[in-house]
């Protein structure tokens, strides 16, 4: 799960880690758009979206998402009692 920015609240799949620059690539999240030359001639030039890393501070596991929300849950329920 992305905690901040413009993919915030989204869940996706890592797909890389880079543990020296402490960041990982999530599938979908973070697109940026490039624009590639063509190779051939002939050939026209396209608009690739590439996933691009966010560093593992603004990540979290979702299987913890659902742990801290029951836990935030029961707080509350015995906050009301």
């Amino acid at each position: 799960m992305i905690l901040t920015g413009k993919c915030k609240g989204m869940t996706g799949k890592v797909i890389k880690s880079l543990p020296r620059e402490s960041k990982v690539v999530v599938e979908g999240m973070n697109m940026l758009k490039r624009h590639q030359r063509p190779r051939k001639e002939g050939q026209k030039g396209t608009i690739v979206d590439k996933a691009m890393p966010i560093h593992v501070s603004n990540v979290m596991l979702a299987a913890d998402v659902s742990t801290k929300k029951l836990a935030n849950a029961n707080a509350s329920a015995k906050a009301k009692k």
